[in-house]
C-alpha cells in the first residue's frame, strides 16, 4: 500500500509503563493502516491494549511512567511520536479528533458546553467571536441537540449520557478531521441511545469524508460499522481482515472464541460459551511464547516456547498463530526476523 493511499500507518509500535523500576509493554509490536474514509474497528476484551493503542497514537500516554518505547505513528507520512506538545496540539482537534470512553470525565465540569465547543475553534481557525458562537450551536444542531442555543449556556452535568456523547462528537468534528478516533462511544449508555450514537457517527462520516477509528469489544457494533477488522489480545494484533472474512472465516482461537461466546437467536442454550481464564495483567505478561496460550483450546508446545509472527494467510486477512504460520509467504525469513 502506498502512503498516497495511508491517511494513518502504525508501524511496530511498543508502548510501555514504567512500574517499579521496570518497563512493561501495554502495546507491543502492533502494526495497521487507515485509508482515508475508512472505517477500521479495532477489537478485543478488556485490558487487550485497545485503548493504550488510541493514546499512543494522539500522543496523550501519562507524562510520568508511560512511552512509546520503538515503532512510527504515521499520519500522512509524518511521524507522530516524537513530535513535541506544541505541534501535537496544531494536530489534535483539527486533523486528528478523538471522542474518549466516558464524557463525563472528559468534559470540563465547570466550563459550559458552549466555551468547550468554542475552545476548538479558536484554536484552529480565525473565525470571529459571533461566528464561532454561531458554529458551535449549528454544530450542536447537527449532531442532533434540541435547545442548542439553550443548550450552549448549560454545564455537562445538566446533560444525560446520551446528550454529553453528542456534545463530544460535535467537539470532535468541530474541525471536519481527516481521522476520528472513537473509544468505546456507547460504553454506559442504553441501547437505544448507543444505536442513535453510532447511527449519528456513520452519517457524519459520510457526510464530512472521514476515516474512523473505532475501538470496541462489541462484536454488534464490529458487524454495523467496519470496513476492516483489527483484533487484539494482550498487546499483540493477532488477526487482522475485512468485516465479512472475520464473521465467516474467523481464522485465530480467540478471534473464533469471541464469535463463539455471542448468542445466537436460532440456537437455544442453557448456558453461553465463555473464554476461560483472562487476560494476563500487565506485570504478568508470559515472557516469550504466544500471549493467549494458557486460554486456547488448541496450544501446542510450540506455542509455549516461541512467539508467533503475524503473517498474512491470503491476501487480506493476517493472523499471529502457529496454526498458519506454514501457509504465509516467505515464513522462514519471517520467523528469521524474529529471532
Amino acid at each position: 500500500m502506498s502512503s498516497q493511499d495511508t491517511l494513518l500507518e502504525v508501524k511496530n509500535l511498543h508502548t510501555g509503563f514504567n512500574i517499579d523500576g521496570r518497563v512493561h509493554h501495554a502495546v507491543k509490536d502492533v502494526s495497521f493502516s487507515v485509508k482515508p474514509k475508512e472505517v477500521v474497528c479495532i477489537v478485543g476484551e478488556s485490558g487487550c491494549g485497545k485503548s493504550v493503542m488510541s493514546l499512543s497514537v494522539m500522543n496523550l500516554l501519562p507524562k510520568h511512567n508511560g512511552k512509546i518505547d520503538k515503532g512510527e505513528i504515521l499520519f500522512e507520512g509524518r511521524d507522530l511520536a516524537p513530535l513535541s506538545e506544541k505541534e501535537m496540539n496544531a494536530i489534535r482537534g483539527k486533523d486528528i479528533s478523538m471522542i474518549f470512553q466516558e464524557p463525563m470525565t472528559a468534559l470540563n465540569p465547570v466550563l459550559t458546553i458552549g466555551y468547550q465547543l468554542d475552545e476548538v475553534l479558536i484554536n484552529h481557525t480565525t473565525i470571529s467571536k459571533e461566528e464561532i458562537r454561531r458554529k458551535s450551536v449549528s454544530l450542536l444542531k447537527q449532531v442532533g441537540i434540541s435547545r442548542a442555543d439553550q443548550i450552549v449556556n448549560e454545564y455537562p452535568h445538566q446533560l444525560s449520557g446520551g446528550m454529553r456523547q453528542r456534545v463530544m462528537i460535535a467537539i470532535a468534528i468541530a474541525c471536519q478531521p481527516k481521522l476520528l478516533i472513537a473509544d468505546e462511544p456507547t460504553t454506559a449508555l442504553d441501547v437505544t441511545v448507543q444505536a442513535q450514537i453510532l447511527e449519528l457517527i456513520g452519517k457524519i462520516q459520510e457526510e464530512v469524508g472521514m476515516a474512523v477509528l473505532l475501538i470496541t469489544h462489541d462484536l454488534g457494533v464490529v458487524a454495523e460499522m467496519a470496513d476492516r477488522v483489527v483484533v487484539m489480545y494482550a498487546g499483540q494484533v493477532v488477526e487482522e481482515t475485512d468485516v465479512d472474512r472475520l464473521f465467516y472465516e474467523p481464522k485465530h482461537p480467540y478471534t473464533k472464541a469471541l464469535l463463539e461466546s455471542i448468542p445466537k437467536m436460532d440456537e437455544k442454550r442453557d448456558v453461553l460459551n465463555t473464554i476461560e481464564g483472562i487476560v494476563p495483567s500487565l506485570k504478568n505478561m508470559p515472557e516469550k511464547g504466544c500471549r493467549f496460550v494458557d486460554r486456547c483450546p488448541a496450544a501446542m508446545d510450540v506455542c509455549r516456547e516461541m512467539d508467533p509472527i503475524l503473517g498474512e494467510t491470503d491476501k487480506g486477512h493476517a493472523v499471529r498463530c502457529f496454526l498458519y504460520e506454514e501457509s504465509f509467504p516467505q515464513s522462514s525469513d519471517k520467523r528469521a526476523e524474529v529471532q
